[in-house]
């Protein structure tokens, strides 16, 4: 039975006898080593199926991490970009700053030149010591991260460089998940391929986050220190790279312990690794941290406002100011304001006498002071300036001809029609010298020169220099205009008397500094008028703070004792003060020489500079005593008296004609030829001066050959015997 039922299964099963009788053949041909063609087909099939699977994944999952990518959209650089509006002075110093619109404090920062690089380097040690070889993910900080989370069961490091932590900065969420780690390693790779290393740093150090508002180290060196993040103690540099890991948790107005411990976390692992001496890590932990925040620098709060509202959409405004002496003024007229009393306000403001730059303006003596109106800028309002004006009278005198600083001159009763000067003193000091007239600012001999001059005259010269007047509505120019009956500012007044130590011209004031300067100069008078009334100011007697001979000063007071001025230069610089109420009330007593020129001598003093000498005279300047002046020029006689009656009438120069052009004649040597000069009416000797200078008499055929002056515009004058003269103005060539 056996025998045949093994002979009838394969009858059967002919189908099973076949698959076995083949395996055990394939059996038996692999144990001979033997390849059957069959099979080989077989595994390359399924080599190329598992081969296209894993490929079709590949290209899947890529192109599912590629459109997850740019999904992400471009990097957010300009958001990032974005800080607090800054304003510096002219040396770069922070003048103040202007929060963000969402009230955060973020200043831009510059590693390179604006860190301590003490601090630079405990960062990079402690949060990314590979900085700067990484491409923006470091494998071995994410495998260090790992190998911790493994062994110790929690988080210890998150394994994150400087720029994945800028890419989270950029785009803050607050989940800590794989996705939002993977993000960051994308966006750190974006970045690396963007920005340079320095950039990087830059962004970082001046996004990350030191607690409530302030972000960057700027701000946060400034609101915990007082200072600017350049020079940083070692105990400083280390808890500022130990609050931004948990910078809530860490505010020092909040939680100074916490900040205290993570700063000697931070010191322990410096020495460590070999960053920081263990000696200097016990003092740097001895000291304390500090427990309130700093007030940001507000310098020059009026000038922050004015640039701001001048320039838009600018991170960081440089203007021409000069943070120490601004800071330095400012506590001068804080002080000097309250021991004037109550309601009082101080503006100042110091100008660069060769530049034009305004090196400190003080709007107010103290800008968030309410009673004082101490957001209202003085430097720029409106007011009387009094005798301040007064310079420029006698500068324009002399530059006619008709009066010499050592003329002659009377202070006595006078009436100019109905107007009747008197002196603030209410006494007259008889016959003085034009130089005592206008150091002692006597009014009469100021509005005789000024009848002479001509009110509308001043008023032009002085606006075609920069000054702008302000008179009452539907008023002309007038001789009250010399005592005060005119508006002007404080900022005007300094611009035109920079314009005597520049010698004749004036130059506008600039406070924002631009790429290019393309101011011109202004005529304001000639250079030997110019230089007469610097010289003459000098001398003027100072206040009891003040030394004798080093400071040009001229004072006022408006009338009622509602403003008190002081106007002062040297070689260097020019400084105005006003004294007085806002609001124009009056206060008594309030008189430039007390109130506002001691004020002038100190802020001189308190520039740390010796006062620079003025110009050296100019060639034309006629330099004598009044015994040896020409005779008309030793005494000035006002108008009224040059009245004349019959034969008698006041000179006229016929020739040349005033504004006329003279060609004038050269001899081969280069020699020019004389030039003639005729001249009707008069009261014989008649004097020639040519820009200021003598040149001699004009004989009874009234007329005279002069050498003519070098090209360029001249001014001739001739003075007869009473004092009467004639001027003109011509153009040689």
């Amino acid at each position: 039975m056996s025998a045949s039922g093994n002979r009838s299964s394969p009858s059967s099963c002919p189908d099973l006898i076949r698959a076995s009788t083949t395996s055990v053949a394939a059996e038996k041909q692999d144990v001979d080593g033997r390849v059957k063609p069959g099979h080989d087909r077989i595994f390359k099939r399924r080599s190329v199926r598992i081969a296209s699977a894993i490929g079709v994944a590949l290209v899947v999952f890529t192109t599912a991490f590629a459109t997850w990518v740019v999904s992400l959209g471009p990097l957010p650089l300009e958001q990032a970009r974005k800080v607090s509006t800054s304003i510096v002075d002219r040396n770069g110093k922070l003048l103040r700053a202007y929060a963000m619109e969402d009230g955060r404090w973020r200043l831009p920062v510059d590693a390179k030149t604006a860190v301590d690089p003490g601090y630079l380097k405990l960062l990079l040690a402690y949060e990314d010591r590979r900085f700067y070889e990484h491409g923006g993910i470091d494998p071995l900080a994410l495998g260090r991260a790992a190998l911790q989370l493994a062994t110790r069961g929690h988080i210890v490091s998150g394994g994150s460089t400087i720029t994945m932590q800028l890419a989270r900065l950029m785009e803050p969420r607050r989940e800590r998940s794989v996705y939002a780690k993977l993000r960051q390693m994308v966006r750190a790779v974006q970045i690396e391929r963007q920005l340079s290393k320095d950039r990087i740093l830059d962004l970082y150090l001046a996004l990350a986050p030191f607690g409530g508002n302030l972000e960057g180290i700027r701000a946060a060196s400034i609101a915990y220190f007082g200072k600017e993040p350049k020079r940083l103690s070692l105990a400083e540099a280390a808890l500022l790279v130990a609050l931004p890991q948990s910078p809530e948790r860490r505010r020092l107005d909040r939680y100074p312990q916490a900040a205290h411990a993570a700063r000697d976390r931070v010191l322990d692992r410096m020495v460590e690794d070999g960053i920081v001496s263990n000696d200097d890590a016990i003092q740097a932990r001895a000291v304390p941290v500090p427990r309130l925040r700093k007030p940001m620098p507000i310098l020059a709060p009026h000038s922050s406002d004015a640039a701001v509202a001048t320039v838009k959409d600018q991170p960081v405004i440089k203007l021409t100011l000069d943070a120490t002496l601004q800071r330095t003024l400012e506590a001068l007229a804080r002080d000097r304001a309250i021991a004037q009393g109550p309601n009082i306000s101080i503006g100042m403001i110091a100008v660069d006498n060769e530049s034009g730059d305004v090196l400190a303006r003080v709007g107010s003596s103290d800008y968030f002071d309410d009673r004082r109106a101490g957001q209202v800028d003085m430097t720029r309002a409106l007011r009387s300036p009094g005798s301040t004006l007064k310079p420029f009278i006698y500068g324009l005198a002399f530059e006619d001809g008709f009066v010499h600083p050592d003329s002659l001159i009377d202070d006595r009763p006078i009436r100019f029609g109905s107007y009747a000067p008197e002196n603030f003193d209410m006494t007259f000091q008889g016959t003085v010298p034009i130089r005592k007239a206008l150091q002692l600012s006597l009014n009469v001999p100021a509005i005789a020169l000024l009848d002479r001059v001509g009110a509308s005259r001043l008023s032009s010269r002085l606006k075609q220099a920069g000054g702008s007047l302000v008179l009452p509505k539907d008023e002309a120019p007038g001789l009250a205009m010399g005592l005060g009956g005119v508006g002007v500012t404080l900022q005007d007044l300094a611009q035109l008397y920079a314009g005597f130590p520049r010698l004749g011209t004036t130059k506008p004031l600039r406070e924002i500094m631009t790429a290019k300067d393309d101011r011109e100069p202004m005529r304001l008078m000639d250079q030997a008028a110019a230089w007469q009334v610097g010289n003459v100011l000098i001398g003027t007697p100072p206040p009891e703070n003040g030394v004798h001979g080093k400071i040009a000063f001229k004072t006022g007071t408006s009338y009622g004792y509602r403003d008190a001025w002081s106007v002062g230069f040297d070689g260097r610089i020019t400084i105005a003060v006003w004294v007085g109420r806002p609001d124009g009330a009056p206060v008594p007593g309030l008189v430039g020489r007390t109130a506002a020129a001691p004020i002038l001598f100190d802020a001189f003093a308190r520039t740390g500079k010796i006062p620079a000498a003025l110009p050296k005279p100019p060639k034309s300047v006629l330099l004598a005593s009044n015994a040896k002046l020409p005779l008309p020029l030793r005494r000035f006689r006002p108008v009224g008296e040059l009245i004349r009656t019959g034969a008698d009438q006041a000179p006229h120069i016929q020739f040349p004609l005033n504004g006329s052009r003279i060609d004038v004649e050269r001899s081969a040597d280069g020699q020019s030829a004389a030039m003639p000069v005729k001249v009707a009416g008069g009261v014989l000797p008649l004097t020639m001066m040519i820009n200021g200078i003598s040149v001699g008499e004009i004989d009874s055929r009234r007329q005279r050959l002069v050498d003519p002056p070098g090209p360029g515009f001249a001014r001739l004058t001739v003075i007869d015997a009473t004092g009467a003269a004639d001027t003109v103005v011509i153009r040689v060539q």
